[in-house]
């Protein structure tokens, strides 16, 4: 599985506006909070339509702007708008479409900060339902006050695949809109807008960026949805990205097919390796289940990230400790889809039941495996699997 040509050239596109006459390959930064107009009436007619002109950095910039319009580009879509983190863009694209009285239903396994927020709006009368089965029947669960259906595929921790045209026609016939939590896969291996889905959300902080120096988010979808996004979600909430996060993240979108073609080659053996191993139980990635030849697999990525998570048969909180502690190459952090592999879990020494209430096995270890090469990333994993 590779990236399209279409979308290489995307992720290559050079700056084609002010200041590229030199020749400047990236583009500039525009590092300045406000553009000031030849005339009173030019300054009135450009704010009536802020969403598309510079009149202010808290809401357009151009800088930020080139980088929106590449990524609505690779998730074809008509519109993104950025935020200065993926939570921004998520709280955004809650605010702007949900009132008091809503409900939010939330499929497979969500980020759990995503959920936190969903708790946190129960205060403003917006209720939601969790139904982690990533084959659940969606329309059994709609309500007549369903106002948003938000799903990750993969899903978090366990990587299981939804069957996005499945959800997204039974939303439509109820008339609910669809967002998804596009991260895992990016734009380059899912293309949500296509199967159906309404909103696509990221945390370019991960693959996007891909140098961990760098924290975002992302919306993508129809010019009308992101529109409203932008006024009630983006101008009022405040959650901004500057000029400088943004060229940070233009610099990673440029190597994103490399990357992500790298992180995929290495992911896949290690997900082999993992699971010819007597110390684990089972491997959690789309390649390892239900397979690349599966027809849902198939039929909605095009390639696979580098995340995955493994079950250690010794599910103990002092296993999953010996086995984490052990490994030098892959890092002890949070957040994942960067140059450098990682190593997390949600296990902790009093949290079984919280874990099996949210469908999570014991001795589950979260694994973000990076740019270093895969015969160094297996020898690290084989010696810290001998410590277990």
């Amino acid at each position: 599985m590779t990236v399209s040509d279409a979308d290489r050239e995307i992720c290559a596109a050079a700056w084609t506006g002010p200041g590229h006459e030199p020749g400047a390959i990236a583009p500039p930064v525009f590092q300045t909070s406000l553009f000031a107009k030849d005339s009173f009436a030019e300054l009135a007619r450009q704010q009536a339509a802020e969403h598309e002109n510079f009149v202010y950095s808290r809401g357009t910039n151009p800088t930020v702007a080139f980088l929106e319009r590449q990524l609505a580009l690779l998730e074809r879509g008509e519109a993104a708008k950025c935020f200065g983190s993926g939570m921004g863009a998520i709280g955004a694209v809650f605010g702007a479409l949900l009132r008091s009285g809503d409900h939010v239903l939330f499929v497979n396994n969500v980020y759990g900060p995503t959920l936190e927020l969903a708790r946190h709006l129960e205060r403003f009368g917006v209720e939601h339902t969790v139904v982690t089965d990533p084959g659940a029947d969606v329309a059994s669960h709609l309500r007549e006050n369903t106002a948003l259906v938000y799903v990750e595929s993969p899903g978090t921790m366990l990587m299981r695949l939804v069957d996005l045209r499945a959800l997204t026609a039974a939303a439509r016939r109820r008339g609910v809109l669809t967002a998804i939590d596009n991260t895992w896969a990016t734009p380059l291996f899912q293309k949500p807008l296509e199967l159906g889905v309404d909103l696509v959300v990221h945390s370019l902080t991960k693959y996007v960026g891909g140098h961990s120096d760098v924290v975002g988010g992302a919306v993508v979808g129809s010019a009308g949805l992101v529109r409203e996004v932008f006024y009630r979600g983006h101008q009022l909430f405040g959650a901004v990205m500057s000029a400088m996060e943004a060229s940070l993240v233009l610099r990673g979108l440029r190597t994103l097919p490399v990357r992500m073609e790298q992180h995929q080659e290495n992911a896949l053996r290690v997900v082999d390796h993992l699971q010819a191993h007597a110390a684990i139980a089972a491997v959690h990635h789309p390649y390892a289940a239900p397979g690349p030849d599966d027809d849902l697999v198939r039929s909605q990525l095009t390639g696979f990230s580098g995340l995955l998570s493994l079950e250690l048969r010794d599910g103990s909180f002092e296993a999953v400790s010996r086995f984490v502690d052990a490994l030098r190459v892959f890092r002890i952090g949070v957040s994942w889809g960067g140059y450098e592999s990682l190593v997390s879990s949600p296990v902790r020494a009093d949290n079984a039941d919280r874990l099996a209430a949210d469908g999570l096995p014991p001795g589950l270890v979260r694994l973000s495996v990076g740019l270093e090469g895969s015969r160094v990333q297996l020898a690290d994993l084989d010696r810290a699997l001998a410590a277990v």
